[in-house]
C-alpha cells in the first residue's frame, strides 16, 4: 500500500483536484477535497481507483496513469491491476503490457497482477500470449487461484489446445481446486469446445457440488459436438436429479437437434417446451426458425415471425437474420427482401444471407450487385469469406464458371483467405473446365495452408484430376487419404469409369469392400457406368444382381438406366428393351434415352413406336430429339426426321451451340460455334498458315486442317 505524509497528501490532492476540474469528470473538484483524509494510508489508492472507474475515454485513463506514475502509485499491487483492466476495456493491450512490465518484481508474487494480465489477453483474443503469461507465472513461482484457472482454460479451448488443457487440469488438481465450482464449470466448457465430452462427463460425475450452469454447460457441450443422444440423456438426468431446466437448457437441447439436422424433432421439442410453461427467448426462437428447413414448414416460419413481432423480439438482430435465412432457404424472395430492408443496423450476417439467397435461386447478377453494395456500405462492413464464397458458388452453379474464377482472383487480391467451401467450389469449376493449370495451383495452395486433411477438399482434388484426365495424380491423392469416406471411394471409382478403365474401377470397389466400407446407391451407379463404358457386360450384370441380396440396396431408376445403357452399348438391344419393359419402376426419360442411344450406336433403322412416343412424351432435352431425328435421317425416313424436329421447335426447344475452352495464362478462354472475334481473326489466320506450312513439310494431308 502506498503511504504518504500529510504534506505530500495535500500536494497530491491539489493535483487530483486540478485534473478533475480541468476535465470535468466530477461536477465539482471540491467534492474530492472534503472527502480526502490525509491520515488514512489507503486514501491515495481509493481516489485513484475512484478516478479510474469514471474514465470514459482512453485519453482520460492515460492522464490518470501519468498522475499515478508521478506519485509512485505503481509501487502498489492494486493500481497496476486496475490500470490493466481499464486499458483492456479500451482494447489497448500494448499499454496494458507496459503497465505489467513496470510492476516491481516483489509484487509479481501476488496473483492479482497476473490474473489482470491473463484477463487482458483472453478478452482481446490473444490466447497464445495468455498461455505464455501463464507459463511465465508458473516459472516465477506465483501460485494460481480460482480466477486464474478459468481464464487459462478458456484460452486453451479457444486455441484448440487439448494437451495444454489437460496440463492445466492437472495443475488445478495439484492445487486442490478439484471441488471448486467455478474451475470445474470452466473445465466442462473447455472439454466441450475441444470435443472431449467423455472427459467432460467424467469431470461432471466427480463434481461434489453442481449448479444449473454445470448442467447447462454439459447440455450445450453435447449440442456443440452434434451429440443429440448425449444432450437428451443429460437433460433427462437433470430433471431426475430435481433440477428445473431453464431457457438456456432448452435452447441448448433445441440447438443440438437443429445442428444435427433433426428439424422436425427440434420443432416437436419446442412445442414440449411451450407446453411445460417455458416462455420462448430470442435465442430459442432463432434456433427454431433455423430448423424450419422442410418445404412443409413455411407456414411455421410465418407463425414464428408473427410471434417474434408480438413478444417484441423483432429488434434482436440475430432473430431477424435467422428469419431472413429461413425465407431464403424457401426461396421466398419478396419476404426476404422486405425483411432485409426493415433491418436498420444490418450486420454482415444480414448481407450474406441475402447474397446467398440470390445465388441459391440463380440470380447471380443480383447476388453480385448486393455484394458490391455491401462493399460500398456506409457501415464500413467488409465482405468476408462467406460473402465471396456465396457469389463464387452462385456463378459456378449457374453455368458461369469463368466468372467464378475471375471473382476468385479478385478475392485473392483483396487478401481474403478462402475456406474449404471456396476451395471445393473452385476445384469443381476447374474440373468442369478441365483447367488443370488452375487446379494444380489450387493444389499447391491447399498444401501450403495445411488444408489437405479436409476430406471435402481432398475429394474435390480427386474429382478435379480425374475429370482432367490425370488419373495418376487422382490416385496418388486418393491413396494418401488416411481416413477415406464413402465420397472418396465413389469419386475414384467414377474417375476410372469415365475414362473407360472399368477393370480398375472394379479393383477399387473390391479394395473398398475389403477395407470394411459399405457402398451406397451412388457407388453402384458409378460401377455400372464404368462397366458400360468398358463393355464389361458380365461384371455389370453380376453387380446389378448383387445389389439387393448382398448389400441391401434397392435398385432405383438410375441403376436400371445404367443397365439398359450397358446392354445397349454391347449390342444387346433386345435384352436392354426387356430390362426397360420388366423393371418394377415406371421408366423415365433416362431409360428411354439410353435405349435410343443404343439404337443409334448400332444403326438400328427400325425404331419401336412405343420408344418414340415415350421420348416425345417425356423428354424435354433437345439432344434426344436431335438423336431421334438423325436416326430417321440415316435410314432415309426424311419425313419422320422432319416431324421430330418440328415437334422439338413446337415445344420451344433449341439446340445449344457447341462450346470449347482452353486455359491460357491462367485465364479460361471460351469459344462458341458460330462466333468469332474479329480482333483475333488475323492471329488465327496467321497461325493456320504456319501450321499448314509445317504439315506440308511433314507430308500431312492439308485437307485435315482445312476441314477444321
Amino acid at each position: 500500500m502506498l503511504h504518504v505524509s500529510p504534506s505530500h497528501s495535500r500536494s497530491l490532492l491539489l493535483h487530483i483536484s486540478s485534473a478533475l476540474a480541468s476535465h470535468r469528470w466530477i461536477s465539482n473538484a471540491y467534492n474530492v477535497q472534503i472527502h480526502f483524509n490525509p491520515t488514512k494510508s489507503n486514501d491515495v489508492f481509493d481516489y485513484f481507483d475512484h478516478l479510474l472507474r469514471q474514465c470514459t475515454t482512453s485519453t482520460q485513463s492515460k492522464q490518470i496513469h501519468a498522475q499515478i506514475i508521478h506519485f509512485r502509485g505503481l509501487s502498489t499491487v492494486f493500481l497496476p491491476s486496475k490500470l490493466i483492466s481499464i486499458y483492456t476495456r479500451f482494447n489497448l493491450l500494448t499499454d496494458a503490457q507496459k503497465v505489467f512490465q513496470s510492476v516491481p518484481i516483489e509484487h509479481l508474487f501476488n496473483t492479482i497482477i497476473w490474473n489482470s494480465m491473463l484477463r487482458a489477453n483472453v478478452t482481446n483474443g490473444d490466447c497464445q500470449e495468455a498461455l505464455r503469461v501463464y507459463t511465465q507465472m508458473r516459472n516465477f513461482g506465483t501460485l494460481a487461484d480460482e480466477f486464474t484457472f478459468p481464464l487459462i482454460l478458456r484460452a486453451c479451448a479457444v486455441m484448440g489446445q487439448r494437451k495444454s488443457c489437460a496440463l492445466v487440469h492437472c495443475h488445478a488438481l495439484l492445487m486442490g481446486f478439484q471441488d471448486n465450482l467455478y474451475v470445474a464449470n470452466e473445465l466442462l466448457a473447455a472439454y466441450g469446445k475441444l470435443g472431449q465430452m467423455g472427459v467432460a462427463r467424467q469431470v461432471f460425475d466427480e463434481m461434489i457440488v453442481r449448479s444449473c450452469i454445470s448442467w447447462n454447460t454439459m447440455v450445450s457441450g453435447f449440442a456443440f459436438n452434434y451429440d443429440c443422444d448425449g444432450a437428451v440423456e443429460m437433460f433427462k438426468r437433470m430433471e431426475v436429479d430435481g433440477w428445473e431446466p431453464n431457457l438456456v437448457t432448452w435452447t441448448s437441447l433445441l440447438s443440438s437437434h437443429s445442428r444435427c439436422g433433426y428439424y422436425l424433432e427440434t420443432l416437436r421439442l419446442y412445442n414440449v417446451m411451450r407446453s411445460k410453461g417455458s416462455k420462448s427467448s430470442a435465442e430459442s426462437l432463432a434456433v427454431v426458425v433455423s430448423a424450419c428447413n422442410d418445404c412443409n414448414t413455411f407456414n411455421k416460419i410465418k407463425e414464428l415471425h408473427g410471434y417474434v413481432v408480438t413478444v417484441g423480439f423483432e429488434d434482436y438482430l440475430f432473430v431477424k437474420n435467422s428469419l431472413l435465412c429461413a425465407y431464403g432457404r424457401h426461396g421466398v424472395l419478396e419476404a426476404a427482401e422486405k425483411l432485409f430492408t426493415e433491418i436498420k443496423n444490418k450486420s454482415l450476417v444480414s448481407w450474406n444471407a441475402l447474397i446467398s439467397l440470390y445465388a441459391q435461386v440463380g440470380l447471380c447478377d443480383a447476388a453480385f450487385s448486393t455484394f458490391l453494395n455491401l462493399k460500398n456500405s456506409k457501415k464500413h462492413l467488409v465482405p468476408n469469406v462467406i460473402s465471396w464464397s456465396a457469389v463464387i458458388n452462385g456463378f459456378a452453379s449457374n453455368g458461369r464458371p469463368d466468372e467464378s474464377l475471375k471473382l476468385f482472383r479478385k478475392m485473392q487480391l483483396a487478401k481474403v483467405n478462402p475456406n474449404v467451401i471456396t476451395i471445393s467450389t473452385i476445384l469443381s469449376v476447374c474440373a468442369d473446365l478441365s483447367a488443370i493449370v488452375f487446379g494444380k495451383e489450387m493444389h499447391g495452395y491447399i498444401i501450403r495452408n495445411l488444408m489437405n486433411a479436409d476430406l471435402l477438399v481432398v475429394n474435390g482434388l480427386i474429382n478435379m484430376y480425374a475429370k482432367c484426365g490425370i488419373l495418376k495424380a487422382a490416385y496418388i491423392t486418393f491413396k494418401n487419404i488416411k481416413h477415406k469416406d464413402l465420397c472418396s471411394w465413389n469419386t475414384m471409382i467414377k474417375g476410372y469409369g469415365m475414362h473407360g478403365f472399368g477393370k480398375r474401377a472394379l479393383e477399387i470397389f473390391k479394395q473398398m469392400i475389403n477395407d470394411g466400407n459399405k457402398p451406397d446407391g451412388v457407388t453402384f451407379i458409378s460401377l455400372l457406368s464404368a462397366c458400360s463404358h468398358a463393355g464389361l457386360v458380365n461384371d455389370g450384370s453380376k453387380l446389378f444382381e448383387q445389389m439387393k441380396p448382398e448389400f441391401g440396396i434397392e435398385p432405383e431408376i438410375e441403376h436400371y438406366a445404367c443397365m439398359v445403357d450397358l446392354l445397349g452399348r454391347a449390342g444387346l438391344f433386345e435384352e436392354a428393351s426387356e430390362v426397360a419393359k420388366k423393371m418394377p419402376l415406371q421408366p423415365n426419360v433416362c431409360v428411354w434415352g439410353a435405349l435410343l442411344n443404343s439404337s443409334r450406336m448400332h444403326k438400328s433403322s427400325d425404331l419401336d413406336e412405343r420408344l418414340v412416343s415415350k421420348i416425345l412424351e417425356l423428354s424435354s432435352e433437345t439432344g434426344n430429339y436431335m438423336l431421334m431425328s438423325n436416326i430417321y435421317a440415316q435410314s432415309g425416313q426424311w419425313e419422320e426426321s422432319a416431324k421430330v424436329r418440328v415437334s422439338a421447335r413446337a415445344r420451344g426447344l433449341t439446340k445449344t451451340r457447341g462450346q470449347s475452352w482452353i486455359e491460357l495464362n491462367k485465364r479460361v478462354r471460351r469459344f462458341t460455334a458460330g462466333e468469332f472475334a474479329e480482333s483475333e481473326s488475323k492471329e488465327v489466320e496467321t497461325l493456320v498458315k504456319i501450321l499448314s506450312f509445317q504439315m506440308k513439310m511433314e507430308n500431312i494431308d492439308e485437307e485435315i486442317l482445312l476441314t477444321y
